[in-house]
């Protein structure tokens, strides 16, 4: 009862941003605009704000936006699903070079676990954005994460500088994590920089006060990441940017034996089956960015930037299913992808353009031990092996300010898409076929913003996002949920989703708020289905049509000025339309992992002359009952009757005792309440002490 009236008084309180400056951001329309004036709602987070909340991994510092659900998997994953949209519906970039690849399953994924969040400056979340400027995948939202440079460009002009910082953090619950990194910059101020970064963390397995120790969460993870920038003219940069990250073992408890199952009043979830169910991943980026600009007034073409980009991932989960029964699955894949993007100015507006090409290549291997030893199993493969796909696109976006209080933004893209499946083994035959497809694709976007005074905007449009189908898809063989075995079809077509979205923001010198709707309307979803009723196994299908709508409400209120008020609330609902089982008959479910009323509120205070400030913060969800079938059937990681309620509290702090050094201290959890968030594979940790130091020079 104590925490249901905690959301109610949570829900009712002034709402609040967690960064009350207003940043220049990119990604809303490939050049810089004040984020307050985009089109769109949208989250700015710095590497500052990573340090004062405590933030293990990207996908974590998604927790305090708005209208976004972080379900974790398993501790070294997470998967932000936003606005109702998760996994390959999401559209990752790092440093504007497109991250998602066609091995992308389904679903809550891994994957935006491997970018380093101590490695980034800054990162950029516009929800609903469309398919307009970056192609396939943005249905809920596209997340920019610009990572760390040597900043030259800041630096003396013709100066050789030199600094760098050392940072440590200890976390105290379970077994105890290390987290450690060490960077450094250097170069000629408005020549050339270099920046070299090295991370390294160790964390221990977690306990909570129901589950108690969880067993085999823990992992390592190391990361590396260099950049050189050279100004070759003052108007024409060259950059190159290198960047590795490894994961090892990583566990996915909930279906192991170390998962005893949680018991929380009424809600219960059932024991893991598996010996050992682990994931290895490693990731890589290089790309060479040529990028000039021209700030001649009659200059036909202000901007032009072109990026050359190659990356590789890997991908390994070892399954000990029973002493009899031992698998190992693996894919490859290496993307190449070119990226031309101008700008123009044109009848009083600015006109930006240009087009993108992606292409992957893919090798897939299963192994697997039913007591003889390892051999090849070419039905095990998780994907299909000797495989490639191609996504095009060209693309157009125009803003226009009409008058002085209305700015239109209009864009359009044209999307192609191939894939071409080489060795897809067919069990009616026992032996590998091959199969390729294609697909175009039109998107558009209107969006508009009007200055109602100084400081009230009114903002909204519809953007239309477009997905087609990739290889996993089309062939992947993977182990879902609670153990389903999952298959690709090859009849899948793509998805399409419209969004309609209205939303104010009101910013003064002591307050700010905003708010919005969205419907989205949803066509041929791509879903899983079981194969006849009651089957065990899932294949790959469209579904009809379905919708999700919200609301997101944040703000701030500086009461004084060493005392604000910040929080934030979110809700969600949805409806699709699914077969029961392949070729059923249609019923109507949720939609998988509806947020709840779900938000935050924190109050901080700032020395009045000291660098020194502490804040207490409580953030809290209400039930979430909302179930699809899926979410029914998945038992080892959502409970009976949907994910219970919470509200839990914790207090943070920092000081600069000295200038070159940074002291961050946190207590998370201060009840020890056991919770999950909605869909997660293993309670949050409970009593967590956090101590962070960061030395500059």
């Amino acid at each position: 009862m104590k925490k249901e009236v905690a959301l109610i008084a949570l829900a009712v309180m002034p709402l609040g941003a967690q960064d009350f400056l207003d940043p220049l951001v990119v990604t809303a329309s490939r050049g810089l605009s004040p984020l307050k004036e985009t089109p769109y709602s949208a989250t700015s987070f710095s590497s500052q704000d990573f340090l004062e909340n405590t933030i293990r991994t990207l996908p974590d510092a998604l927790r305090y936006t708005p209208g976004v659900l972080v379900q974790k998997t398993s501790y070294g994953h997470g998967s932000p699903f936003i606005r109702g949209f998760t996994g390959r519906q999401n559209l990752l970039l790092v440093d504007g070079v497109r991250f998602n690849n066609s091995t992308f399953r389904g679903g809550p994924v891994q994957y935006w676990n491997t970018l380093d969040s101590l490695s980034l400056d800054h990162f950029e979340l516009i929800r609903s954005q469309g398919s307009v400027l970056y192609g396939s995948d943005a249905a809920g939202g596209t997340l920019n994460a610009f990572t760390k440079s040597s900043g030259f460009a800041d630096e003396p002009e013709g100066k050789v500088f030199s600094h760098g910082s050392a940072y440590y953090e200890y976390r105290s619950n379970g077994r105890g994590s290390h987290i450690g990194r060490i960077e450094t910059q250097t170069g000629i101020g408005g020549v050339f920089g270099l920046h070299l970064g090295i991370s390294a963390k160790e964390f221990g397995d977690i306990e909570d006060s129901a589950v108690g120790l969880m067993r085999g969460t823990g992992y390592p993870e190391q990361a590396i990441d260099a950049r050189l920038d050279w100004a070759i003219t003052p108007q024409t940069t060259l950059t190159l940017t290198h960047q590795n990250f490894n994961q090892d073992k990583v566990s996915r408890w909930h279906s192991t034996r170390n998962n005893p199952g949680w018991l929380h009043g009424r809600h219960v979830t059932t024991p893991g089956r598996f010996i050992a169910r682990e994931y290895d991943q490693e990731r890589s980026l290089t790309y060479l960015r040529l990028a000039h600009e021209n700030d001649r007034v009659d200059a036909p073409v202000r901007r032009v930037t072109a990026t050359l980009s190659y990356q590789t991932s890997s991908d390994a989960e070892f399954q000990i299913r029973s002493l009899t029964d031992r698998r190992l699955q693996s894919y490859d894949v290496e993307t190449t992808g070119f990226d031309l993007e101008l700008e123009s100015l044109l009848a009083g507006g600015s006109l930006t353009y240009g087009f993108d090409f992606y292409h992957d290549s893919v090798d897939s291997n299963s192994l697997r031990d039913r007591g003889a030893g390892f051999a090849f199993d070419p039905a095990g493969r998780p994907l299909a092996d000797n495989s490639s796909y191609d996504l095009f696109g060209t693309y157009a976006q125009y803003i226009r300010p009409i008058g002085d209080r209305f700015e239109l933004t209009a864009g359009l893209r044209y999307t192609h898409a191939r894939a071409e499946l080489g060795k897809l083994f067919d069990p009616a035959t026992g032996t590998d076929i091959s199969a390729d497809s294609s697909w175009d694709d039109f998107s558009a976007s209107l969006r508009a913003t009007y200055r109602i005074n100084d400081c009230w905007l009114a903002f909204g449009g519809i953007s239309q996002a477009f997905r087609a189908p990739n290889l996993n898809d089309l062939s992947g063989n993977l182990t879902t949920r609670s153990g389903t075995p999952t298959f690709g079809s090859l009849n899948v077509e793509p998805e399409e989703f419209v969004t309609y979205e209205l939303g104010i923001r009101n910013d003064t010198e002591n307050y700010g708020m905003s708010a919005a709707i969205f419907y989205t309307d949803v066509s041929d979803i791509i879903t899983e289905v079981p194969l006849v009723t009651g089957s065990g196994a899932e294949i790959t299908t469209n579904g009809s049509d379905g919708y999700i709508y919200g609301i997101e409400l944040e703000g701030y209120w500086n009461i004084s000025p060493q005392w604000t008020l910040s929080g934030f609330a979110s809700w969600q609902d949805g409806r699709m339309q699914t077969p029961a089982f392949l070729g059923g008959p249609e019923t109507e479910e949720y939609f998988s992992r509806l947020l709840p009323l779900s938000g935050s509120v924190a109050l901080r205070w700032h020395h009045p002359s000291e660098p020194l400030w502490i804040e207490a913060r409580i953030l809290a969800s209400a039930e979430a009952d909302h179930l699809s079938r899926s979410d029914r059937t998945d038992t080892q990681r959502i409970p009976t009757g949907g994910t219970p309620a919470y509200a839990v509290a914790s207090l943070r702090a920092g000081w600069s005792p000295m200038q070159n050094l940074e002291l961050t201290a946190a207590i998370e959890n201060l009840l020890d309440d056991d919770y999950r968030y909605h869909g997660s594979g293993q309670n949050e940790p409970g009593l967590n002490a956090i101590i962070g130091v960061k030395y500059l020079w």
